[in-house]
C-alpha cells in the first residue's frame, strides 16, 4: 500500500524546495547550506506545491490555527523518521534551534500574512533542515 508521502511524492518536492532554498543562498560557507526551519520549509513548499498541503488535509501551521497537526508538523515528524531510517544515505539533514531566550518566531506566509511559531516557549526545540552535503 502507497502512502500518501510517496504518492504525493513528498520527499522529491522537499528536496526540490531545498535545494532552490541553497541556490538562492549568495555565499558559499565551509559551514555548509544554511538550515531552515520546519515552517520556512512548510510555507515554501505550500506556496510551490498547494496541492500538497491540501492532499494532506493540513494549514501550514502556527499559532491559532485551532487544530493540532499542521503541514509543519507532518514534515517534521516524517523527516525525522526518514533520516533515523536512512542515516548518512538520506539526502536531508536535520538539527534543532533551542528555544531558549527566544520570545517569537514569525514567518511570512504565502499570503503574505505572518504565522508565528507555536513551538516557542513550549519546552519543544525547533526542527531544522537542509540538503546534505552530498546532494547537488
Amino acid at each position: 500500500m502507497t502512502s500518501l508521502w510517496q504518492r504525493l511524492e513528498v520527499e522529491d518536492k522537499v528536496r526540490e524546495v531545498l535545494r532552490e532554498g541553497a541556490a538562492a543562498s549568495r555565499h558559499v560557507h565551509h559551514l555548509g547550506r544554511p538550515y531552515v526551519t520546519v515552517y520556512q520549509l512548510a510555507i515554501r513548499l505550500h506556496s510551490k506545491y498547494p496541492d500538497v498541503a491540501t492532499e494532506l488535509g493540513f494549514e501550514v501551521g502556527g499559532v491559532g490555527i485551532g487544530r493540532h497537526n499542521s503541514l509543519a508538523q507532518y514534515l517534521a515528524r516524517e523527516l525525522s523518521v526518514r533520516i533515523r531510517e536512512g542515516g548518512d544515505d538520506f539526502p536531508v539533514e536535520g538539527a534543532f534551534l533551542s528555544n531558549d531566550r527566544i520570545a517569537a518566531l514569525t514567518f511570512v506566509g504565502t499570503d503574505g500574512g505572518h504565522i508565528t511559531s507555536s513551538l516557542t516557549d513550549s519546552g519543544d526545540p525547533l526542527s531544522l533542515f537542509r540538503l546534505s552535503a552530498t546532494q547537488p
